[in-house]
């Protein structure tokens, strides 16, 4: 069984271990060990708060093997982007050209630098070890982070949006930045990624051009990556597409990769997931659900086979266990499907 909860300070190293297997491009799991112990104890601080408004708080989840008690995954719930650091993107609009005299009538797409995501919540750094992938565990991790958001919605923003990966390959190139971005910035593409994520990032805003670029006159490699996923976060495309996140043609800066969002109320896990008493017995006939313990303190989350009848779930002991709950408590149940 593998069960989700918050990350401890015990879990540093291994936290440690997984963004360095993220690879170029991660740029919610940076290989560097300040900017991680740093995420490590704001969400620490953040788990313990009592929260009335909303601010900047940071909540990170670890995927453990209850087995072996190894960490093997990560995922990030990220209150108020854009509060005290803007939150940078290019938005796709269509231009159409017409000339009666010529005959002709076409679209041009332009990308214009926007932070419109002010106050959102994001949700992200969804990996989990490549040893440990298959059999449900990405999608454990992730659907555990709305779970932990219907906990307690006031604490999230109205809107959560979830950024993928773009295309960029094993030795951290991207097409997009090298035949486009570079130009403003007259620098590596890694570069670039750390100062975004240690600094106030007003060298965004000192470097990149005011005005809107045309698409098509990009070489048609970086056109053709524009709002494109990484070959390995397809899969947490997917998750997040069921669960209601649609891309409105907001793309990120560096490589181009698509940012979804979707009204927190909206979110399919939100709308969908059911407290129920959770009572102990032998489940025979049930089915694989997810599960929390449904608070924030102590969160977690799992997914074992349950049976549910009336407003009792039926779990067997291990699953009690794994959500630090006894028997007759509150549980939030969900399908996985």
């Amino acid at each position: 069984m593998y069960v989700v909860r918050p990350i401890e300070a015990k879990d540093f190293d291994a936290f440690s271990t997984l963004a360095a297997l993220s690879g170029p491009g991660f740029t919610s799991l940076p290989d560097d060990p300040a900017l991680l112990k740093s995420r490590v104890e704001k969400s620490l601080e953040s788990f313990a708060a009592a929260i009335e408004t909303p601010e900047e708080e940071g909540y990170l989840l670890v995927l453990e093997n209850t087995k072996t008690g190894k960490v093997v995954g990560t995922s990030a719930v990220k209150v108020g982007v854009g509060f005290s650091k803007p939150f940078f993107n290019f938005r796709m609009f269509s231009i159409a050209q017409a000339s009666a005299a010529a005959a002709r009538r076409f679209e041009l797409d332009v990308m214009i630098l926007v932070n419109e995501y002010d106050g959102s919540t994001e949700v992200g750094t969804l990996f989990v070890h490549p040893d440990s992938r298959g059999g449900g565990t990405g999608g454990l991790i992730a659907q555990s982070r709305y779970l932990l958001i219907a906990a307690e919605p006031e604490r999230f923003g109205r809107t959560i949006i979830a950024e993928l990966r773009g295309v960029v390959d094993e030795h951290g190139y991207s097409p997009f930045w090298e035949l486009m971005v570079r130009k403003f910035f007259h620098m590596d593409f890694n570069e670039a990624d750390f100062l975004s994520g240690t600094t106030d990032k007003q060298f965004i805003l000192d470097l990149m051009p005011k005005y809107p670029i045309y698409a098509d006159l990009l070489p048609e490699e970086a056109r053709k990556v524009i709002g494109q996923v990484h070959e390995e976060g397809i899969g947490a495309q997917k998750l997040l597409e069921r669960e209601g996140f649609v891309f409105e043609r907001i793309i990120d800066i560096f490589d181009g990769g698509p940012l979804v969002a979707a009204p927190r109320d909206s979110l399919r896990t939100l709308r969908e997931s059911q407290q129920l008493i959770a009572r102990k017995g032998e489940v025979e006939n049930g089915s694989y659900m997810r599960l929390s313990n449904d608070r924030i303190a102590g969160f977690r989350a799992c997914g074992p086979k349950v049976q549910i009848e009336g407003n009792e779930v039926i779990v067997e002991t291990q699953t009690l266990d794994a959500l630090q709950v006894k028997e007759g408590d509150t549980v939030r149940v969900v399908d996985n499907s």
